[in-house]
């Protein structure tokens, strides 16, 4: 009697230890699943990690320089003159980061360097060098309701709004509004309109 009583103990510890080892399985498995799915809807709905790929946005962003962009602003409100956007475009396979200079419903035009919103010149506070070469904004640009136009910091490198090759940004392309640089750590900071 006493013999089967010990069995029957060591059978459920045994039991016991891999209902145990087997649950806590089931849990890891739940809880990596929960992860996944937050990162995933934070990543579609929230905020990304995006990669600066070239120089256009010299001297405020660097090749190699890696962003937040945030994805939620523009369901609220709509994009504001000088904040830097991240956008799809049909030439390019990854997004373009450029700051927006005109707006909805107006007038741009880049006439001896100067960038004019509806005949007034506006101040450039993000270019790091005169505009020499003012594409298709040599003539007056008119924005339809949907639509922005938008600059690189770095003017002479930068393929924007003023090519035909990007033209006008629909709001519908726009994917977010780069925030914050977290990458490389010593110029860790807010990307500010200016």
């Amino acid at each position: 009697m006493e013999y089967m009583s010990e069995r029957k103990d060591r059978k459920k510890k045994k039991k016991s230890f891999g209902y145990r080892l087997l649950k806590a399985i089931v849990d890891l498995g739940v809880f990596l699943l929960i992860v996944l799915a937050l990162s995933y809807l934070v990543s579609a709905f929230v905020m990304q990690r995006i990669t600066v790929h070239n120089v256009s946005m010299l001297d405020t962003m660097e090749e190699g320089d890696v962003l937040l962009m945030d994805k939620i602003t523009y369901r609220i409100r709509e994009p504001e003159r000088y904040e830097i956007i991240c956008f799809n475009s049909e030439h390019e396979r990854e997004g373009l980061i450029k700051r927006v200079i005109g707006l909805p419903g107006e007038t741009v035009q880049i006439t001896e360097g100067m960038i004019f919103i509806n005949g007034n010149q506006i101040k450039d506070v993000s270019g790091t060098e005169k505009i020499e070469d003012p594409g298709r904004a040599a003539q007056e640009i008119h924005l339809a309701e949907d639509e922005y136009f938008v600059i690189g910091d770095n003017r002479p490198k930068s393929i924007d709004s003023r090519s035909e090759e990007i033209g006008n940004v629909k709001k519908a392309d726009i994917i977010g509004r780069a925030t914050l640089r977290i990458y490389p750590f010593n110029r860790i900071g807010v990307l500010k309109k200016k």
